[in-house]
C-alpha cells in the first residue's frame, strides 16, 4: 500500500475517532459518567494517534522537532492506552468478579498501574534508544530492530497489547451484559480485540527477523496495521453502533410521527409547537430531545381537541371492521386479515379517526361566520368521546402515537369519516346533531 493511501485511509479514520469523540463528549457533559468518559477519551487518543500515525502527520511531526522517529513514541503510547480504556470500560461493563465489587475494583486497579509502568518503560527505552537513518513511518519496527532499546520498547508494547486484547476477548466470552447497548459492545470488542491481535502475529515475526538481519519478512510487518485499523472500526462500532442505531430510530419515530404532529398541532394551534419539530438541525443534533417534545406536543394538541371528538367515527370504524370480519370481499377491499385487526391497531384506528374528525369540526368552527351561537353548538358537550388512550403509560406513548400516526390514511378511518361527513355537515348547517350515517352490509 502506498504513502499517499496509507494517509488518505488514515486521515479518514481520525476524522471518525475525532466526530465519534464530539459525540461521546456531549453526552458526557449531559450525564457524565466514567463509561462516557473512558469512551470519550478512548476516541480522542484514537483521532490523534491517526493523524499522527499517517505518513503526513509522522513525517510533519518529524521535521518539525528535528528527530525524523520521534512521532513513533506518541503512537505507541497513544495505542496502548486506547486499547487499555477498551479494556478497563470492558471491566466496567463486565466485572471479572460479579457480586464482589472491591475485588473486580483491585483488578481494574491492576490494569491500570501494569499499562502505566509499560508506558514508562517504553518512553524510557525509546528516548534511550539510538534512531539512525531516514524515518519510514510504516516500517519502524523492523528498521530499528537492530538496535536494544527499540527492542525493549517494541517487546513491552506487543506483551501489553498481547495481554490486553487477548484478556478481554477472554473477558466478554463469560460477560452477562446488563442491557442490550451494553451487550452490543462488548460482544464487538471481543470481535475487534481478537482481530487486533493480528497485528501482533505479523509483528513478532517481522520483528525478529529484522533483529537478525533477514527483512524478507518486512512486508507482512507493514501488513498488521490492517488489523489495527480493522480492529479500531470494530471498537468504534462497538461504543457507538447502539447509539447510532438508537439515534436512527428516533430519527424515523420523529417521521413517522410528522402526519400525526401537523394534524393536532399545526392543524389546531401552532402556538402548542416549541418549533424544533419542524427545525431539521435538531432532527440532527438534538434528535431524542426533538422527539419528546414532539410527542408532548401531539399530547396537548390531543388533550385540546377532546370537546371536538364524538362518537360517531369510533361508532362507524367498529361496524365497518365487524362487517369486514364477516364479508371477505370488503376484508380484501380494506387490506385487512382474515382475523381483523389486531385490538392495538384497532385502538389506533378509532383514535385517528375520532382526532381527525374532531379536527374537521374545530376548523369549521374556525372558518365559518356563523357566529358565537354556532360555535358552541359544535363545541357543545353532547355526543362527546372519550378519545381512547387518555391513561396509556408515559413509556408507551411513544408506541401508541406511532400507531395513531400510521393509522391516520388507512382505508377504514378514510370510510368511517366518509360516512361521518354528511352528520358533521348537517350539524354545521342546522346547528343540531343529526343520526350518523351507518355503513349498510357489505361496505
Amino acid at each position: 500500500m502506498s504513502e499517499h493511501a496509507v494517509t488518505v485511509l488514515y486521515l479518514l479514520m481520525a476524522s471518525m475517532f475525532f466526530a465519534v469523540a464530539s459525540w461521546k463528549g456531549s453526552a458526557f457533559v449531559r450525564e457524565p459518567t466514567p463509561p462516557l468518559a473512558l469512551m470519550t477519551i478512548n476516541f480522542v487518543l484514537g483521532g490523534v494517534v491517526y493523524a499522527v500515525a499517517s505518513p503526513l502527520g509522522y513525517r510533519t511531526l518529524g521535521s518539525v522537532s528535528g528527530r525524523p522517529w520521534l512521532a513513533t513514541l506518541p503512537i505507541y503510547v497513544g495505542i496502548l492506552l486506547c486499547y487499555g480504556s477498551m479494556q478497563l470500560l470492558t471491566l466496567l461493563w463486565a466485572p471479572a468478579h460479579p457480586g464482589e465489587p472491591q475485588r473486580s475494583r483491585r483488578t481494574i486497579r491492576a490494569w491500570a498501574l501494569a499499562y502505566s509502568v509499560s508506558v514508562a518503560i517504553m518512553c524510557a527505552a525509546f528516548l534511550a534508544a539510538e534512531l539512525e537513518g531516514p524515518a519510514d513511518p510504516l516500517r519502524f519496527n523492523t528498521q530499528q530492530a537492530d538496535d536494544p532499546g527499540v527492542l525493549v520498547f517494541l517487546a513491552v508494547f506487543l506483551a501489553m497489547l498481547t495481554c490486553g486484547t487477548l484478556s478481554t476477548w477472554h473477558r466478554t466470552r463469560q460477560a452477562e451484559a446488563e442491557s442490550e447497548p451494553v451487550e452490543h459492545a462488548l460482544r464487538w470488542f471481543g470481535r475487534s480485540m481478537l482481530i487486533t491481535f493480528g497485528y501482533v502475529v505479523c509483528s513478532v515475526p517481522a520483528i525478529i527477523a529484522a533483529a537478525t538481519g533477514h527483512h524478507q519478512l518486512d512486508s507482512v510487518g507493514v501488513l498488521g496495521a490492517l488489523f489495527g485499523v480493522a480492529g479500531c472500526v470494530g471498537t468504534c462500532y462497538g461504543m457507538s453502533g447502539a447509539a447510532i442505531s438508537a439515534w436512527l430510530r428516533e430519527r424515523r419515530d420523529i417521521a413517522g410521527l410528522q402526519p400525526l404532529w401537523d394534524l393536532v398541532v399545526v392543524g389546531v394551534d401552532d402556538e402548542l409547537s416549541f418549533s424544533p419539530a419542524r427545525s431539521s438541525l435538531n432532527r440532527y443534533i438534538n434528535v431524542r430531545w426533538t422527539l419528546h417534545r414532539m410527542i408532548i406536543e401531539i399530547l396537548d394538541g390531543i388533550r385540546g381537541l377532546r370537546k371536538w371528538a364524538t362518537d360517531e367515527p369510533a361508532q362507524i370504524l367498529i361496524a365497518l371492521h365487524q362487517n369486514c370480519l364477516a364479508n371477505d370481499a370488503v376484508r380484501a377491499r380494506y387490506r385487512l386479515a382474515p382475523e381483523g385487526m389486531p385490538p392495538a391497531e384497532l385502538e389506533a384506528a378509532v383514535t385517528a379517526a375520532i382526532l381527525r374528525h374532531a379536527v374537521r369540526r374545530h376548523q369549521a368552527k374556525t372558518t365559518q361566520q356563523a357566529g358565537v351561537a354556532q360555535a358552541a353548538t359544535l363545541a357543545s358537550p353532547q355526543g362527546l368521546a372519550a378519545i381512547p388512550g387518555a391513561k396509556t403509560a408515559a413509556a408507551e406513548e411513544r408506541r401508541r402515537l406511532l400507531g395513531v400516526a400510521r393509522a391516520l390514511d388507512h382505508p377504514l378511518v378514510e370510510a368511517a369519516l366518509l360516512c361521518v361527513t354528511p352528520a358533521s355537515e348537517a350539524e354545521q348547517a342546522g346547528g343540531h346533531a343529526t343520526a350518523p350515517l351507518k355503513p349498510h352490509h357489505g361496505r
